[in-house]
């Protein structure tokens, strides 16, 4: 399809590789070929699926005249950590709001965030929760009054501009498919924000690429992700109406959400340990391990019967994995 894409700034490492799983296949695959879209390898510090939606964002950024980015979180973010390095490599001011009280010492993302020269405001759960948007405004309203333009980016970088990044990441699989020799397929991915699956759901309508897309929720609900993928679509076509008319079904794998978000339980460490040790292939407990889990159990109730590929889309996290390292003392 030739797609006319807003201009975007090169910060991953991309095409990121595909990769076939053999001995998990052979562990839990029960007849399926599962493979692994390895987007934890979209670079270092910007590593993961956020930088794929920074590319867009921050080149929107820059050709609106912003000189700062607003975006949230919570303490262990990847998408706020990602923005706080894209930023840095781009001269952007990045203030980051966080949930969360700040802890006595940094670790994990939120390090890196200080490390990358970011502003951290950090607020309670309950404020944070209910007081966000109020947060966005009285931040941007401040850097306005210091004669800088600050630009508002919405948790994980999930909206009509972000979801361009797995749009993106869509072509790439539809050329992994024909490398590979996949002619049918699911593709499962873990949904925080929605915004991923929401850039995968239509990326594979306009390339057609002959796969369902899977959004496992680390969090909230089925009905919330099913109206967050339906939203960011539709802030997609609103901002860019010169684009192909697509009805897109969402599909959400429910019931992996655990006691929470960020909270795993001690199957999803243990499954984590294996599979680092069985294929060198590291996930994390907020968000991939979660997924990855879901997949599994999915895969034996059934769900995918009939098809022989399932495609897992490693979004990253790695740095979140050490804040937690305590699940790990079974």
């Amino acid at each position: 399809m030739d797609l006319q894409y807003p201009r975007k700034i090169d910060l991953a490492r991309t095409p990121t590789p595909l990769q076939y799983l053999e001995r998990a296949s052979g562990k839990w695959g029960r007849g399926h070929r599962l493979w692994v879209k390895r987007d934890d390898l979209t670079g270092c510090t910007l590593s993961g699926n956020k930088v794929r939606k920074l590319e867009f964002i921050t080149a929107h950024a820059i050709d609106n005249g912003y000189d700062t980015l607003i975006t949230c979180g919570g303490l262990q973010s990847n998408h706020c950590r990602a923005t706080a390095f894209a930023g840095a490599q781009l001269g952007l001011a990045v203030h980051l709001l966080l949930r969360g009280e700040a802890p006595a010492e940094a670790e994990g993302n939120l390090l890196l965030d200080q490390l990358a020269g970011a502003t951290v405001s950090c607020y309670p759960k309950q404020q944070y929760v209910a007081e966000i948007d109020q947060l966005f405004r009285q931040w941007q309203q401040h850097y306005a009054g210091l004669g800088r333009k600050a630009m508002i980016i919405p948790t994980g970088g999930s909206d009509g501009i972000g979801a361009w990044g797995y749009i993106a990441a869509s072509r790439e699989l539809a050329t992994d498919f024909e490398t590979n020799h996949i002619e049918q397929a699911h593709i499962v991915t873990a949904s925080g924000s929605g915004g991923t699956q929401a850039g995968l759901t239509l990326g594979a309508g306009l390339y057609g690429l002959p796969a369902t897309v899977w959004g496992v929720n680390v969090c909230d609900d089925e009905q919330y992700f099913l109206d967050k993928v339906a939203a960011d679509a539709a802030d997609w076509r609103r901002r860019y109406p010169g684009v192909p008319a697509l009805d897109i079904k969402p599909h959400v794998i429910d019931g992996h959400v655990g006691r929470g978000y960020g909270i795993a339980d001690e199957p999803v460490f243990r499954l984590i340990a294996e599979l680092a040790a069985l294929e060198g292939l590291v996930l994390d407990p907020v968000y991939t391990g979660k997924a990855f889990a879901g997949m599994l159990a999915e895969i034996a109730a059934g769900r995918f019967a009939g098809c022989s590929d399932i495609v897992f889309m490693h979004t990253g996290g790695i740095f979140g994995l050490f804040p937690q390292r305590g699940g790990f003392s079974w």
